[in-house]
């Protein structure tokens, strides 16, 4: 089959790359045709992001980067968001959705990086490497044995055995771990890992306890005093997760006290927002701790992987109307269909609109060659193949629809 060209011409495509988006992502792109891609080095504050956002098409971003109501307001034309990135809570999806515009993510591309660290901050932590790393620097040699241990046959647990959790799980084994894990979803244990029927079961076993949940209303603070306070004495804290997850004042405590001995954080409730910015925590200053700026997933591997998935996704959907891992528009991952035209209509998820769109279609007499629905609580998204003499008229008579949102002709 041959390749489709989209019906828009690419050299009037914007794409907005922000926050140093990697180049492999850019290269990708532009091997597609489009070369009008502007990359920022930063994060762009709301306002600052509300005027340049007006004639984008693509839109990528990492975490720094906040993608609000006011934003989408001012983005007529833009068709995706691409979060170079795991998460996409900077993104308010709720507004992406109304307004059609399809937010994807790379879910699983930093996964690797992350699972590498916590098993590296473990065994520098079980080892007492920060203190003895510190000594070193300040002139003071302590070649001692005490409070320092193997990691084999220690008893690592996993709360949230999603993804990055179970990668740990499998690197933690292969050192001779005892691996347990705690998650709300019931999980298939990977290897010899157990599972524990609450997260006081599985602290007060650990000897290191790594988090992997991500940011909710639920797991906010789920570190706190009183889950500290079961915690086996002397075991080691590791979050790479989300930073509102732990209670730092409640662990800085703890590990005063020396009933934590150890901890690894990588993420934090309020962090600067470029390099060079002040940054304070009550960790600052404590033995045993390693503190490092939210880099979990910042390898060139990670970000290389992150740069092509998720700049493939937005490609596919521009050229080809595919949402498979979008979360705002439904998902559908289309076939192409030779000799046809393809027109993306988007409309509010009531009853009644598929058959306005057939009906309007079948009044002017456009044959549709193939259909495709998805919907999702909110919206709808239908992708009509119709006889391409006929499908500026067809284009016209979708975007009369009742509660249409957007329509555009992909090819």
């Amino acid at each position: 089959m041959s390749q489709k060209a989209t019906s828009y011409p690419k050299e009037k495509i914007k794409i907005l790359l922000l926050e140093n988006i990697s180049e492999t992502a850019i290269a990708n792109i532009k091997s597609h045709g489009y070369a009008s891609v502007k990359k920022v080095s930063g994060a762009l504050d709301e306002e600052t992001l509300m005027k340049e956002i007006k004639d984008v098409h693509l839109l990528g971003i990492r975490s720094k980067t906040k993608v609000t109501e006011r934003v989408l307001q001012q983005a007529s034309k833009l068709q995706a968001i691409g979060a170079f990135c795991i998460g996409v809570n900077q993104i308010d999806l709720k507004a992406a959705t109304q307004h059609g515009v399809t937010v994807f993510n790379a879910p699983y591309s930093n996964t690797r990086s992350v699972a590498e660290l916590v098993i590296g901050a473990s065994i520098m932590l079980i080892r007492r490497i920060p203190d003895k790393n510190n000594a070193a620097h300040q002139g003071q040699w302590m070649k001692d044995a005490s409070g320092s241990y193997e990691l084999r046959g220690k008893t690592l647990g996993i709360i949230g055995y999603g993804n990055i959790g179970t990668q740990v799980s499998v690197l933690a084994e292969s050192m001779g771990m005892k691996v347990i894990f705690y998650d709300v979803l019931t999980k298939l244990p990977l290897g010899n890992a157990e599972a524990c029927r609450s997260m006081k079961e599985l602290v007060g076993k650990a000897d290191i306890i790594s988090l992997h949940v991500p940011e909710t209303d639920s797991t906010k603070n789920l570190v706190n005093k009183a889950l500290i306070k079961q915690f086996k004495k002397g075991s080691i804290l590791i979050n790479y997760a989300r930073g509102e997850v732990v209670d730092l004042d409640a662990l800085a405590a703890a590990l005063k006290a020396g009933d934590v001995a150890g901890a690894a954080i990588d993420v934090f409730p309020v962090e600067p927002e470029k390099n060079g910015d002040p940054f304070t925590t009550p960790l600052q200053g404590l033995p045993n701790v390693l503190l490092t700026p939210h880099i979990g997933g910042s390898t060139v591997e990670a970000q290389e992987n992150i740069g092509v998935d998720v700049s493939t996704k937005l490609l596919a959907y521009l050229e080809k109307g595919t949402t498979y891992g979008s979360h705002s528009v439904p998902a559908l991952n289309l076939p192409m269909l030779e000799g046809a035209h393809r027109i993306l209509h988007i409309h509010k998820n009531v009853p009644g609109v598929l058959s306005e769109i057939n009906t309007a279609l079948s009044q002017a007499h456009i044959n549709i060659l193939g259909q495709y629905l998805a919907t999702n609580q909110h919206i709808g998204y239908v992708v009509v193949d119709v006889d391409n003499k006929l499908s500026k008229h067809a284009l016209q008579l979708l975007k009369e629809v009742k509660h249409t949102i957007r329509a555009r002709i992909l090819y």
